[in-house]
């Protein structure tokens, strides 16, 4: 689960990382307020999407006059803004962020997050920080140190000793920089972060070390702890699709082609893209419909999915062994009766109940439904299908 970086700084700012005086607001007069109230010579109007590359997207102004707060904030509302994360759709500003100014001096960039190969979570920082730090990772990893925190002891002194030294701190704010990444690794575990970033991490030329940005991403298996994160849940932010995935118990994600794929396992529904992938199509999304699937859970499913008119084919790829392919069969029939199928659909099914599986398909003769007796067969099939039925 994502949030806006106004509320990853309230969270931090609990846990005693410095950041800068601000408001979110909805309304260029709010923000006109909101600018009032701060007082500050230079005010920084910022755009709040779940995206970042925003300063270079024009999303983030600087103000010198409560009258250029009020027209940036008019100009960023409603406004839809294209980065590199958000793809060509891009997303609508709806909320902004009012910010008093900071004297920087340098940028840095600071993050933790969970490393896999290593079961570790791993601190990364660079002196290299600011909008180019990706061009800085992919260009020049030298340059991002990192610090790999045994989750027994949890982060020791002599790592962030030795990364504020790494980083080329300035004598006079090491024991500051040490402090902060204290803090953002306890904000991190408290809290169940997934990822915890600060991009810039700035010290100023009042020699403070202050969280310019920050991003907070949480582990949704672990939200169950945390009601109070859940309530920060921007849902305007969410893919409707996933959104509507998650309340199913279904996991979801858009790949934006047109061959849709309903399947059972990550590892099969990974399988399953490359496959289409593998026969010039382009798989319109990751669906696993988990262990556990009923009837009305596989009908969601395709209503889910046939949602888009990107969708021109279905791939039903199942490999029943807790889940029965005749719960599969059945939640495709059903399906088809209460959701109606808009494009053709194309089934494979194997393992356990599969004869009965595909008996039901073959009782229920709906139109539209083609059967497969491999995944090769199937994958090929869901490809041509979805090509013939492009405008």
């Amino acid at each position: 689960m994502n949030i806006h970086e106004y509320q990853s700084k309230s969270i931090l700012r609990e846990f005693g990382v410095k950041v800068p005086n601000g408001k979110a607001v909805f309304s260029p007069e709010e923000a006109a307020r909101a600018a009032r109230d701060l007082g500050s010579h230079v005010v920084v109007v910022k755009a709040q999407i779940h995206a970042g590359g925003r300063g270079k997207a024009g999303g983030v102004k600087l103000a010198k006059s409560i009258d250029e707060v009020k027209r940036y904030a008019s100009e960023l509302l409603g406004k839809v803004l294209v980065t590199k994360q958000t793809g060509p759709e891009g997303k609508e500003v709806n909320r902004l962020l009012i910010e008093e100014g900071s004297n920087i001096e340098k940028e840095y960039y600071l993050s933790f997050a969970i490393d896999r190969k290593t079961a570790q979570i791993v601190m990364m920082g660079s002196a290299e920080g600011g909008m180019e730090i990706e061009e800085v990772a992919a260009t020049s990893p030298e340059k991002i140190f990192k610090e790999y925190i045994d989750p027994v002891t949890g982060l020791m002194p002599f790592q962030t000793n030795r990364m504020a030294y790494r980083m080329n701190f300035k004598p006079e704010v090491l024991k500051k920089a040490q402090h902060l990444m204290n803090c953002l690794y306890k904000a991190f575990i408290a809290k169940d972060c997934s990822i915890a970033e600060i991009n810039p991490l700035v010290v100023t030329k009042e020699n403070d070390v202050i969280a310019l940005d920050a991003k907070l991403n949480f582990d949704d298996s672990a939200l169950f702890r945390h009601p109070e994160i859940e309530a920060l849940r921007d849902e305007t932010e969410e893919d409707p699709k996933e959104r509507a995935a998650a309340k199913a118990a279904l996991s979801y994600v858009n790949l934006g082609g047109d061959v849709a794929c309903m399947v059972n396992g990550a590892g099969l529904a990974m399988a399953t893209v490359d496959i289409i992938k593998y026969y010039g199509g382009e798989p319109a999304n990751f669906l696993d419909v988990g262990g556990d699937s009923t009837v009305e859970k596989i009908a969601e499913a395709f209503r889910i999915m046939q949602s888009d008119d990107q969708v021109k084919s279905v791939f039903v790829n199942i490999f029943g062994g807790i889940n029965k392919c005749d719960v599969i069969a059945a939640g495709i029939v059903e399906a088809a009766k209460s959701v109606g199928l808009r494009v053709p659909v194309v089934a494979r099914l194997d393992g356990t109940n599969v004869e009965a599986g595909r008996q039901i398909l073959d009782n229920a003769k709906v139109p539209g439904v083609y059967k497969a007796e491999h995944m090769v067969e199937g994958a090929k099939l869901a490809v041509e299908l979805a090509a013939k039925g492009k405008v």
